[in-house]
């Protein structure tokens, strides 16, 4: 080959491999970081939690108003949560939406393939949306015999060309809407170590809430807007939002389902999470599956502890799921014990309640973590109750949780081996994707 011809199949060459890997890096980029501009600064202290400008604010900043005249119901551990939402299903008369993050094999996983393929069946439109990673163990038997059975379903954001630069997004969202008129939503997903009470280290705690009332209406959204992403179609009418009858109404507590995605409202909950430790008065509690804040939420923890405000966090101990993302947050914890936090390890089994409690008046529940991937990099969805006898009940579950875990305190911290602080320190540099 003459050398010129030579040099040009070398420069194209190079220019060809330099154009590739600048696209990959280009791809990589976008899909570890959020579209959006994150919080910056510290919020200022305007208010506390039990002032009318606390609920105006969150009524007005996150999206969906609160609406009054709803019914909320913890559910604890598999055996209190799988039979209600199975229920549900099998008495839907009108609609079933269902979307969630883990959905894996197993007999749980199978008994909600059959609810939901036999309602497709009667005639009922089932419309099922699930994570591409997070039912990457779902069997495909399963797949077959809901699609076959006319169910609807939609992974979300399956790998296409076009959407190469958000892989990283994932929906971790938890919601079943029946009829529109019965919601749930929580921190389970469909898989046997979600099953069981907690017994052992097989079966996980965590907690999950049945939804009545106005608010129900906003949980549909919630999931109608990955819907609308994924398929572009519009569910509507009566099915989907029919008038929800208020005399006498449902319940009494006032309540607001918001979310965030990297692709809109990326903010929403840090934006949450940050008013609200603002505003807290005189108690935090926090029952955190993962829990790594950046610098600036673990600032608003500190000036919370520091004006007086009791914090404390219930987290997993032995037994996690991830061992990267707990190096991650026992790094966070020295600055926090030293100013008065109280850290507990829960004992029995995987810990994975996702659950804010502030001043005994706001409950925030959902599939929220307190992480930067749940705050920027995931679609994600909470509901805010407004209501102090709901929330004095789930201080008394998240007190129980104490009671089954070991109290961390700065001396044990301080004192952790050197293979510990050392696997902490590595883990720093993965905190924006943890």
């Amino acid at each position: 080959m003459p050398k010129a011809a030579h040099r040009r199949r070398s420069t194209l060459l190079t220019v060809l491999l330099t154009a590739l890997a600048t696209g990959a890096l280009v791809l990589l980029a976008l899909n570890f970081t959020a579209g959006e501009k994150k919080v910056q600064q510290p919020l200022p202290r305007l208010y506390s939690t039990a002032h009318p400008q606390f609920e105006r604010a969150l009524g007005s900043l996150l999206g969906p108003g609160i609406v009054g005249g709803n019914a909320v119901t913890e559910l604890l551990n598999g055996d209190q949560i799988f039979p209600p939402m199975l229920a549900a299903i099998q008495a839907a008369q009108k609609s079933v939406t269902f979307e969630t993050y883990i959905y894996w094999s197993g007999d749980i996983g199978k008994q909600f393939a059959d609810a939901l393929s036999e309602r497709a069946r009667a005639g009922v439109p089932v419309h099922v949306l699930l994570d591409w990673v997070g039912s990457a163990k779902m069997e495909e038997s399963y797949l077959a015999e809901m699609k076959a059975a006319g169910v609807q379903i939609e992974k979300f954001h399956k790998p296409h060309w076009y959407n190469l630069a958000r892989l990283n997004n994932r929906t971790h969202r938890k919601l079943l809407v029946v009829d529109g008129q019965v919601g749930f939503t929580g921190g389970v997903g469909i898989a046997p170590a979600w099953t069981g009470h907690a017994q052992d280290p097989d079966h996980w705690r965590d907690s999950h809430y049945l939804v009545r009332g106005p608010v129900v209406a906003q949980m549909q959204a919630t999931f109608l807007d990955n819907w609308l992403k994924v398929t572009g179609e519009v569910l509507h009418g009566e099915a989907y939002f029919p008038a929800i009858a208020q005399d006498p109404p449902v319940g009494t507590q006032k309540a607001q389902m918001f979310s965030s995605s990297p692709s809109s409202g990326s903010e929403s909950m840090q934006l949450m999470v940050h008013l609200a430790i603002t505003a807290a008065e005189r108690s935090l509690d926090l029952s955190v599956a993962y829990f790594v804040p950046d610098e600036l939420t673990l600032k608003l923890l500190m000036d919370a502890l520091q004006r007086g405000v009791r914090v404390r966090l219930v987290t997993p101990g032995g037994h996690t799921d991830t061992e990267t993302v707990k190096a991650a947050s026992r790094a966070t914890w020295g600055p926090l014990l030293q100013a008065g936090a109280e850290i507990y390890e829960y004992g029995p089994t995987m810990y994975h309640c996702k659950v804010m409690i502030v001043d005994q008046l706001l409950v925030s529940v959902g599939s929220t973590n307190f992480d930067n991937r749940s705050f920027r990099l995931n679609d994600e969805a909470n509901l805010n109750v407004y209501d102090a006898a709901f929330a004095q009940r789930q201080t008394l579950v998240f007190e129980g949780d104490i009671k089954r875990s070991r109290r961390v305190t700065f001396e044990a911290w301080r004192d952790r081996p050197l293979r510990e602080k050392a696997h902490e320190k590595l883990t720093g540099w993965l905190r924006s994707q943890l």
